[in-house]
């Protein structure tokens, strides 16, 4: 197969390291073609090589990435996306599957001209593992492979052949999803990394420093946990409203982490060995450190994806004070950031929210 990898960074290049090392015709499209050595690692916390290839190319032109793909796997953050969307656009007419890494972000949405045009969609729930850049164009080094993915489609009638893909591609078996909504409401970063960067910095305003930069899991607390628990559970009741589509694939947190109550989460997710040595997103200042405002963290995780887990509690009526207390200190904070709106995209009404969720368009 034709494979084309939107955006070289750390799921990036993890998946072309391995679609190419099944032999598959891989071409990476990104902003930065030349920054890319001749051969790509997939190594370990150690350093050791798990996968390698030197057989795939790199472009920063549209035509050669999507003329003559068969799928495209959109690994970039949410915010990038409609750019992204508007480039595939006309390579789409035909039956080009367009698979979204992580599906959430809004993008069975910001993708829906390419539906309409032809082009199959679908996403994944979570993503492959923890995977971090080592070196740009170069190295990642990824940690806890999941045992099982989840792939829903919004479109296509081929969703038991994507997640047979994935199978051979990543040797993970891949399971389908009732509806992509299991997808767009997956109890993972939008309410994850929100909650935890409304603990660290809730009191930040301009003008304020912080003299350490705390590890973002690690030093992970109590209070955190429980602000994560009541959001997860808001979640659950957004499910629970939307009585037109099965959701019970939207697993809690609960069950997820196998934890119960606060104290318990705060271990487990203290204890993920992926998770581990990863800093909060801050910049270094001559007199401290500042909240990284231009992190994906925050332009991707609060405006793509919590935000639209409170629209649609909006649109049913669903109450989550936790959440929109959450958004509401985002939107406080002064600095630039993109929005995302299910209005300005057609999801104007119930009727009609549930129509795209149930015909793809």
């Amino acid at each position: 197969m034709r494979i084309t990898i939107v955006g070289g960074g750390n799921v990036g290049t993890q998946f072309a390291v391995h679609c190419a090392e099944k032999k598959h015709d891989v071409i990476i499209f990104t902003r930065n073609p030349n920054d890319f050595s001749k051969i790509l690692y997939v190594v370990d916390k150690k350093g050791s090589i798990l996968h390698k290839t030197d057989t795939f190319s790199t472009t920063d032109r549209a035509e050669l990435a999507f003329s003559n793909a068969d799928i495209v796997f959109v690994t970039v953050p949410a915010f990038a996306m409609q750019d992204i969307a508007n480039s595939m656009l006309p390579y789409s007419s035909k039956k080009l599957k367009i698979v979204l890494v992580p599906g959430t972000g809004g993008g069975e949405w910001i993708f829906k001209n390419c539906v309409l045009q032809g082009a199959e969609l679908f996403g994944l729930q979570r993503v492959l593992s923890v995977a971090r850049l080592v070196k740009y164009g170069e190295s990642v080094c990824a940690t806890g492979y999941r045992n099982t993915l989840y792939c829903a489609t919004l479109n296509s009638e081929s969703l038991d052949e994507v997640c047979s893909l994935f199978y051979d591609l990543f040797e993970i078996p891949c399971k389908p999803l009732l509806n992509y909504l299991a997808v767009t409401l997956t109890p993972s970063n939008p309410i994850l990394h929100t909650s935890r960067l409304y603990n660290l910095f809730k009191n930040y305003k301009e003008g304020v420093t912080y003299d350490k930069v705390p590890l973002f899991y690690e030093d992970w607390n109590d209070e955190t946990s429980s602000l994560l628990l009541s959001m997860d559970y808001e979640l659950q009741e957004i499910c629970k409203a939307i009585s037109a589509f099965d959701l019970s694939q939207v697993r809690s947190l609960k069950l997820h982490y196998e934890s119960e109550t606060p104290k318990e989460l705060t271990t487990k997710i203290r204890s993920i060995e992926g998770f581990k040595g990863l800093y909060a997103p801050v910049k270094k200042l001559e007199n401290g450190f500042v909240p990284d405002f231009s992190s994906r963290y925050f332009r991707a995780d609060f405006p793509f994806g919590l935000s639209i887990i409170v629209q649609i509690a909006q649109l049913f009526k669903v109450d989550c004070p936790s959440m929109q207390r959450v958004l509401a200190w985002y939107k406080s904070l002064k600095h630039d950031s993109p929005k995302f709106s299910l209005k300005e995209y057609g999801a104007t009404s119930i009727k009609k929210f549930n129509s795209f969720y149930k015909d793809g368009f």
